[in-house]
């Protein structure tokens, strides 16, 4: 498969680092619960889409191929995608742009859990 973006020093990797979800004001107050880099995001989201049109009208596929496809094949750089792909996935799932599924059958996208598989939502 061919790597979409992304090396060992993939931005993705200083992800804790610069998106920490600490405000810069001096009072030290939170801006709210960490997010995924915007760029970083951009591509998740458009890995998802790529993939699935590669695979096919009614095939799934593992969201470990979309991390992989942005960070690498190595699990350092594809591991820590995997907590922001699933918030992505959730927002694309909700948004009725892709369905998920556990064991065959679409899930709501507020309990993405253990196994699951990405396929794109039936047109409307």
């Amino acid at each position: 498969m061919t790597r979409l973006t992304g090396s060992a020093h993939h931005p993705c990797m200083a992800r804790d680092e610069t998106t920490s979800g600490q405000a810069s004001a001096p009072d030290g107050a939170r801006s709210g619960p960490p997010r995924p880099a915007t760029a970083v995001a951009a591509q998740l989201e458009a890995a998802v889409f790529a993939l699935i049109d590669r695979r096919g009208p009614g095939k799934t596929l593992d969201p470990t191929e979309v991390a992989r496809a942005v960070g690498g094949m190595h699990p350092e750089g594809w591991g820590p995608l995997m907590q922001p792909l699933r918030r992505i996935l959730a927002a694309l799932a909700k948004d009725g742009r892709i369905v998920i599924y556990r064991k065959g059958k679409p899930i709501d996208p507020g309990d993405i859990r253990g196994i699951y598989r990405i396929g794109r939502a039936p047109p409307p």
